[in-house]
């Protein structure tokens, strides 16, 4: 809405003028106008209203006047908001604006599991948590307090529980990896029973063996590569000739805040056989089909296999470029060389052929030699 905006009422129905360009723009995504500015002045009407009345209680009993702000009174407790006065489908698409659909919807999970400790001031339930599950509640909890404006209140409380972002230490999760997996050959056990189980599922277990790829990384490619076959454009995406799918071609789907993806090397044959399966539904989707087999979830284990297979034959940093742990810059400067790409091909083939055995339900276990 536009700073002179103006309003005018019509048989009890106002009448706002808006900036064109917003308007349009706003359509374009599918916004409800009039629903958007009812729900929002709802809730900004609820906050209002609950300010006041807590506010008029503290004033009370401190004699303390109320200035209208709650930033300018110490000690208010003023923004509490009861659960109602939360639109949590709001939030989910403010949180849209910047960020993938699978992170949001998180977000959100997480949010409204842990809200009150925001809304109470009370954090000592986030400092409980486990090192695993803090960070994550301290993320969704940070965007829902840039949401409803409270965010320097969430880095106090942040500061005077003595909390941290990160979780358990690094270490700790080096030693978690080496004892996690007695035999190396486990997790392909695992791959070729979940094959045998859910054969809906066995091109797609091959895909995220093959390439290594993180959960939701691997279902977006999967489902990208029979979409563009479908529309005659998978040569947008997959170089037939060095066999590499060229994530970066789709920024927004592979890019994300920490985590990316660049490029994946998979065989001509295994693509095809993708392109002519469905797309899948989502993460959960997949990770509820292993499950209900009595099967537990890991496949972050596949890309940690994946990882230590490439020692073999690559050196560490171009690992770590497969993998999507450099950044943007670096992938540009250092690694977008065509010389580059096919000399990283010839070698990482070679454990792709591996894994493909290892994979295979007439498993024949073959060594590679670089």
């Amino acid at each position: 809405m536009t700073a002179d905006a103006n309003a005018m009422t019509q048989k009890g129905n106002v009448v706002l003028y808006l900036d064109k360009e917003l308007v349009e723009k706003s359509k374009s995504l599918g916004f409800n106008l009039s629903k958007t500015f009812e729900n929002h002045l709802k809730q900004l009407i609820t906050q209002f209203l609950t300010c006041n009345s807590v506010n008029n209680v503290d004033s009370a009993s401190k004699n303390v006047s109320w200035c209208g702000r709650r930033d300018l009174n110490p000690g208010s407790q003023a923004w509490k908001t009861p659960l109602k006065q939360i639109y949590w489908n709001d939030f989910y698409v403010w949180m849209l604006k910047d960020h993938m659909a699978e992170y949001s919807r998180n977000t959100v999970v997480y949010a409204k599991k842990y809200y009150q400790c925001l809304l109470n001031h009370d954090f000592s339930e986030i400092r409980d948590l486990k090192d695993t599950i803090r960070p994550n509640a301290l993320k969704a909890l940070s965007c829902l307090a840039k949401y409803l404006g409270v965010h320097e209140e969430f880095k106090l409380l942040v500061k005077n529980y003595s909390l941290k972002w990160s979780g358990r230490k690094a270490e700790d999760l080096i030693i978690d990896r080496i004892t996690k997996v007695e035999n190396s050959n486990e997790i392909f056990d695992w791959i070729r029973r979940v094959k045998q189980v859910r054969p809906e599922l066995s091109v797609f277990m091959d895909f995220m063996a093959v390439t290594g790829l993180r959960l939701v990384e691997a279902v977006n490619s999967y489902n990208l590569i029979i979409k563009l076959n479908e529309q005659g454009k998978l040569d947008d995406y997959y170089n037939l000739e060095r066999e590499v799918l060229e994530h970066f071609r789709f920024k927004e789907v592979f890019f994300r805040h920490t985590k990316k993806a660049f490029i994946s090397f998979a065989p001509a044959t295994l693509i095809q056989r993708i392109s002519e399966n469905k797309p899948l539904t989502s993460v959960i989707a997949i990770q509820n089909i292993v499950r209900k087999k009595g099967f537990k979830l890991r496949f972050s284990d596949i890309r940690e296999t994946h990882g230590t297979l490439l020692t073999k034959c690559l050196k560490d940093n171009e690992i770590d470029f497969l993998h999507g742990r450099v950044t943007s810059s670096v992938f540009m400067k250092n690694y977008f060389n065509p010389s580059l790409i096919e000399d990283l091909r010839n070698r990482a083939y070679q454990v792709v052929g591996e894994i493909q055995e290892k994979i295979n339900l007439n498993h024949l276990q073959i060594p590679v030699k670089c």
